[in-house]
C-alpha cells in the first residue's frame, strides 16, 4: 500500500473519530449525543481514539525498544463462507502483510458458524490443545460461563487496561466489559456492534403506492395497517402479496415488536426490580398483537419451519414487503433491487428500482444490542507464558489499527480498491467475487475496538449506506437495553439451565401464536418454568442488582 495515499486513511479516521467525541460533548448530554455508540466508551475511548496514529505509526518503534520473541498464536475463526476464506491470487500476501504488520505468526482453523458452539465446547475437554484464541458468536452462553469458572479462560483485567502497550483494546466501554465478566474475571475481548441496529424495514414503493408510509413515531396499529394495505390493496391498486411481514423461525422480530409495548429487552425493571419481561402485561399485549398478524394471515402460516437461511429472500423476490431484524439487512434488501442482475422496477415507477425504508423505532421503542456480537477469549492453558499473551493481545490489538482495517476488509491498493481524492475506499472488486476472496472472511479477526465509529473506514456511500447509517443514528435513542445482561453471566442456575428455560418460554410463545394452546396454557406454562428454576434466577439477578446500585 502506498503509503502517501494510506495517510489520508489515517487522517480520516481519526478526524472522524474526533468529531464524533467533539458532538458528544457539545450536546451538553442530551438523548442526542448521549446516544452516539463513542460516548459510552467514556473518557479511554476518546482517549484511544487520539492515540491510535501514534501506535500505529509508532507500531514498530515500540516493538524494537521492548522486543519480544516472534510467537505462533492459533486462533479458531468463524467460518461464514463455507470455506473460501482468504483465497485467490494475492491472498498469501495480504495474510503475509498482516503477520509482518503483528509481529508475530498466526494459523487459523476455519470453524462453520453452525458447529462453533460444539466444536468450542469439545475445545474444553482438551484444554492442553485449546486454540490459543477462541471465537464465539452471539453473547455469553452457559457453557462459556462454566468453563470461566474453572478458569479455562485469562483475566484480561491484567493487561488490556493499558493504554500504552494496547491502545485500541483498552478503549473498550466498560459497560459491553461488564457483559463479558464472570466473577470479576473479563473473561473475553467483544466484537462490538452498532448498539441501535434493529428496527423496521418496509418496501418504500409498494407503501407509496398504497398511501401508508409510516408516519414519525409510528405505532404498532400503523404497522399493522400497512400490512393489510400490502396484503389486500386499496381502490387503485391490488394487494402486492399473499403475506406481508417475512418471518422464519427465527424469532427475533417477535423480540423487536414485543419492544414497541413497552415491556423491554428480555428483563426490565419493574418496582425495583428485575424481571424476565414474560412477567408483565405489556408481554400479553405483544404477544396478542402478534398472534392477530398471524390469524389474519399477515405473515407466512409455516412461519416455525421456515429455515433461518432464507431470512430475508421473500422481500428480495416479492413475496413479502415488510423485514423487522437488523437494519443492515434492510440495505442489502435494497441493494438486491439495484444489482443489475437482479433490478427491481418501483410499482410507482417503473424506470426507477425499487428501495426499501429503514424505519427502526416504533412507538418509541426498539432492541439495543448488547454492543457487542461475537466475543474472543483466550486460553489460560496454550497461552502458558508471558510471551505468548502479550502476542496474542498484540495481535488482536493491531489488528484494529487503520493500516489493518483497510487491509482485512478491502484488500490491496490498486487491485482490490483505490482511494478518491478525498481518501475515501472506491472498490474495485464489487462485480468480481474472485478478486474479493482475496481478503474475504478476514474480517472476522477484528474486535472494533474501541468503537465502531472509531474504527471506521472513510468509504464512498450509496444512497443506501446514507440510508442505514442515519436509521441507526434514528434507532439509537430508543433502543432497550437488557438490563440483566452483565448479571446472567454471573448467575449460577442461569448458568447451568437458564438457556433452557428460555428457549421453553419462546416455544410456549410460538405454540401460543400458532393456536396449538390456549393462553391459560401459555400463563401455566410459563408458571412452570418459574418453579423449575427461573424464580431462582430472578433471585440471583436482583442479588447483584441491588448489590450495584
Amino acid at each position: 500500500m502506498k503509503r502517501k495515499s494510506f495517510n489520508k486513511v489515517i487522517a480520516l479516521m481519526l478526524a472522524s473519530a474526533m468529531t464524533v467525541g467533539l458532538a458528544a460533548c457539545g450536546n451538553g448530554g442530551d438523548a442526542a449525543g448521549s446516544s452516539q455508540p463513542a460516548s459510552s466508551s467514556g473518557s479511554a475511548a476518546a482517549s484511544s481514539s487520539q492515540q491510535t496514529a501514534a501506535s500505529s505509526s509508532a507500531a514498530g518503534s515500540e516493538a524494537e525498544a521492548t522486543p519480544i520473541e516472534r510467537q505462533t498464536i492459533t486462533w479458531s475463526v468463524i467460518d461464514l463462507n463455507a470455506g473460501n476464506n482468504n483465497v485467490g491470487q494475492y491472498a498469501e500476501e495480504i495474510f503475509q502483510k498482516i503477520e509482518d504488520y503483528v509481529g508475530h505468526d498466526i494459523e487459523i482453523t476455519w470453524v462453520a458458524n453452525d458447529v462453533l458452539a460444539e466444536k468450542n465446547s469439545l475445545a474444553f475437554a482438551s484444554p492442553k490443545t485449546m486454540p490459543m484464541i477462541m471465537s464465539y458468536g452471539g453473547t455469553m452462553t452457559g457453557d462459556v460461563v462454566s468453563a470461566a469458572k474453572d478458569g479455562a479462560f485469562i483475566d484480561l483485567n491484567d493487561y488490556i487496561w493499558d493504554s500504552e502497550k494496547y491502545p485500541n483494546l483498552s478503549g473498550m466501554s466498560k459497560e459491553v466489559a461488564a457483559n463479558l465478566t464472570v466473577d470479576g474475571h473479563l473473561i473475553a475481548l467483544p466484537r462490538t456492534r452498532v448498539v441501535g441496529r434493529y428496527g423496521l424495514c418496509y418496501r418504500q414503493d409498494w407503501a407509496e403506492a398504497l398511501g401508508v408510509e409510516l408516519p414519525a413515531n409510528a405505532t404498532p396499529e400503523d404497522v399493522y395497517n400497512m400490512l393489510v394495505a400490502m396484503k389486500n390493496g386499496n381502490d387503485q391498486h391490488e394487494g402486492f402479496c399473499e403475506f406481508p411481514m417475512e418471518m422464519t423461525k427465527y424469532t427475533g422480530p417477535f423480540d423487536i415488536i414485543q419492544t414497541w409495548f413497552g415491556c423491554g429487552n428480555g428483563w426490565a425493571e419493574v418496582n425495583g426490580e428485575l424481571v424476565p419481561v414474560w412477567m408483565q402485561d405489556e408481554y400479553f399485549e405483544a404477544v396478542e398483537y402478534i398472534k392477530k398478524l398471524y390469524d389474519e394471515k399477515l405473515m407466512p402460516q409455516d412461519w416455525p419451519d421456515r429455515p433461518t437461511e432464507t431470512w430475508s429472500d421473500g422481500c428480495k423476490k416479492g413475496d413479502n414487503g415488510v423485514y423487522i431484524d437488523v437494519l443492515d439487512s434492510g440495505k442489502r434488501i435494497w441493494n438486491y433491487f439495484v444489482a443489475e442482475e437482479t433490478k427491481t422496477p418501483s410499482v410507482v415507477n417503473p424506470d426507477e428500482t425499487a428501495s426499501m425504508t429503514l424505519y427502526g423505532a416504533v412507538n418509541g421503542h426498539t432492541l439495543a444490542t448488547a454492543g457487542y456480537n461475537g466475543f474472543f477469549t483466550l486460553s489460560a492453558t496454550t497461552l502458558d507464558t508471558p510471551e505468548k499473551i502479550e502476542a496474542a493481545l498484540t495481535i488482536l490489538d493491531r489488528l484494529n489499527d487503520p493500516e489493518m482495517m483497510v487491509l482485512t476488509q478491502f484488500g490491496l491498493e490498486g487491485i482490490n480498491y483505490e482511494l478518491d481524492d478525498q481518501g475515501r475506499v472506491v472498490k474495485l472488486d464489487a462485480e468480481d467475487e474472485a478478486l474479493a476472496g482475496n481478503y474475504k472472511g478476514l474480517n472476522q479477526l477484528l474486535t472494533f475496538l474501541p468503537s465502531t465509529e472509531e474504527t471506521t473506514v472513510p468509504v464512498v456511500t450509496t444512497e443506501r449506506d446514507d440510508a442505514q447509517n442515519a436509521a441507526y443514528a434514528a434507532a439509537l435513542p430508543y433502543a432497550e437495553v437488557d438490563p440483566a445482561l452483565s448479571f446472567k453471566v454471573n448467575s449460577a442456575t442461569y448458568a447451568l439451565n437458564g438457556k433452557d428455560l428460555d428457549d421453553q418460554a419462546t416455544a410456549l410463545r410460538t405454540q401460543y401464536i400458532c393456536g396449538a394452546i390456549s393462553l391459560d396454557e401459555f400463563k401455566s406454562g410459563l408458571d412452570s418454568i418459574r418453579a423449575n428454576g427461573y424464580d431462582q434466577i430472578i433471585a440471583e439477578i436482583n442479588e447483584q442488582y441491588k448489590a450495584n446500585q
